[in-house]
């Protein structure tokens, strides 16, 4: 049975879930309703791209432990992208992070995930304008959800937004909903805030 959090929660992931290796962390959103008539301009759909931040005693050590777009698996093999979406239409998950908990290496002791929009200065976007967000956790083995974050807070003006981590407490994983929304203009000012 998934367990529904608000901001802040956190939940044990392997605590109830004896043998759990390897987990799903799917990323959604819709776009709000745009204006639409004989005068209102034509926008461009709303890009938003996951990413996977593996943190090592909290800090990012380099672009290599970033898992995105354009660097769909880490070299440990333990986190991979499962692809970019570029619109967010559709029912469920928008993009997709598979972790193996497995393989994360030891001295990894976090992985945050966030979205930013492409390009969301040059568009004139926002967070504001997109409706729906969540994360959610599933068991890889069964396709159980375990966990579910809906975000609800009004982000406008935010252009990149923390989502949630994973992370390791005396050998145990756990989430944390984190709904952080930021004014970064990209992933690498998302990504700096980690160094």
């Amino acid at each position: 049975m998934s367990v529904s959090l608000q901001k802040g929660q956190k939940i044990s992931l392997s605590k109830d879930n004896a043998g759990l290796s390897c987990v799903v962390v799917g990323l959604g959103w819709d776009e709000a309703q745009k204006k639409t008539g004989f005068f209102a301009r034509k926008e461009r759909a709303i890009d938003c791209d996951a990413s996977a931040l593996l943190l090592t005693n909290g800090k990012l050590v380099g672009k290599q432990d970033i898992v995105y777009y354009a660097h769909l698996r880490h070299d440990s093999g333990s986190v991979v992208h499962k692809g970019d979406n570029l619109t967010g239409a559709g029912a469920g998950d928008d993009e997709q992070i598979v972790v193996d908990l497995s393989k994360v290496p030891y001295d990894v002791d976090r992985i945050v995930f966030v979205a930013n929009i492409y390009q969301a200065v040059q568009r004139n976007q926002h967070f504001g304008m997109i409706k729906n967000a969540f994360i959610r956790i599933v068991d890889n083995r069964n396709n159980n959800e375990m966990c579910r974050y809906n975000l609800t807070d009004d982000y406008s003006g935010c252009t990149a937004m923390i989502f949630g981590e994973i992370y390791k407490h005396n050998n145990e994983w756990k989430f944390n909903a984190v709904g952080q929304g930021t004014a970064d203009a990209g992933l690498s000012e998302l990504a700096g805030r980690f160094r």
